[in-house]
């Protein structure tokens, strides 16, 4: 495959970890990974991070921040929208996976309005240290699958196509063979303005099998995965998607190319 002919077909982001993610036409790749990208994240009564593997209904609200206004933007499914400013509260100490992380609850009515739409206590947060709520931090803030990849897997699952939504990577590509991304683990590429070093595979979890927009258990990605690529060599157990770090930050479009060191 000519590497002149890999290029960046669809990006996508959401401001908050859980719910819906949303294509841009452009975002900027900072060392963090991308800007505004899971910028707070939601947690439990036992102020524990949760996600659309526990509650699939986050995954029908849209959220959008107004970066100049500090401004934030929740659509929930039945047309309600709920829009404030972005104010904060005292800090709590919260668990993001394994580790405790400190952070402070989104004034306002947001985390009521989450609470009622997935019938279950919940709270809206953001980190005090700034950093974004990426489930590897900042050496995974940039993921990435390929649209034949994403082929590959609808093949296998005997269905004609599969949103790439549902895996929630940051950048779609065209113009790679099926998994050829698996293979660029150590590699440096230019995507667009950036520079990023991949240094992972993207293992799966169960929030991919449910519906990119309704959240409801739909495909069973992980029997899918287990039986077609089960036994790949990869970093992480049911990888699919690379993940790496931000070396040169810059911006990134739709239709970038995307260049090999």
């Amino acid at each position: 495959m000519s590497l002149s002919a890999i290029r960046v077909a669809r990006l996508l982001t959401t401001p908050v970890k859980g719910l819906r993610i949303s294509p841009s036409s452009q975002v900027t790749l900072e060392r963090g990974g991308v800007r505004g990208d899971r910028r707070f994240f939601v947690v439990d009564e036992r102020e524990r991070m949760v996600n659309g593997k526990r509650h699939g209904a986050l995954n029908a609200v849209t959220a959008q921040v107004d970066d100049g206004a500090e401004r934030l933007t929740l659509r929930f499914p039945d047309g309600r929208e709920l829009a404030g400013a972005i104010g904060l509260g005292e800090p709590r100490q919260t668990s993001f996976f394994s580790r405790q992380r400190p952070a402070r609850v989104l004034l306002g009515p947001f985390s009521a309005a989450l609470s009622e739409h997935a019938g279950a206590p919940l709270a809206l947060v953001q980190p005090i240290d700034g950093a974004s709520a990426i489930d590897r931090g900042a050496q995974g803030g940039v993921s990435m699958i390929s649209r034949a990849s994403l082929a590959a897997l609808a093949r296998a699952a005997a269905k004609p196509d599969v949103d790439g939504r549902r895996f929630r990577m940051s950048i779609e590509l065209l113009g790679l063979d099926a998994h050829e991304e698996d293979g660029w683990i150590g590699r440096q590429l230019w995507l667009g303005e950036a520079r990023v070093r991949i240094k992972g595979h993207v293992g799966r979890c169960l929030v991919t099998s449910r519906h990119p927009e309704s959240g409801a258990l739909d495909l069973p990605t992980l029997d899918i995965l287990r039986t077609y690529r089960g036994e790949a060599e990869t970093t992480e157990p049911l990888a699919f998607g690379v993940y790496g770090g931000v070396l040169r930050e810059g911006v990134v479009r739709v239709g970038d190319a995307v260049e090999l060191v």
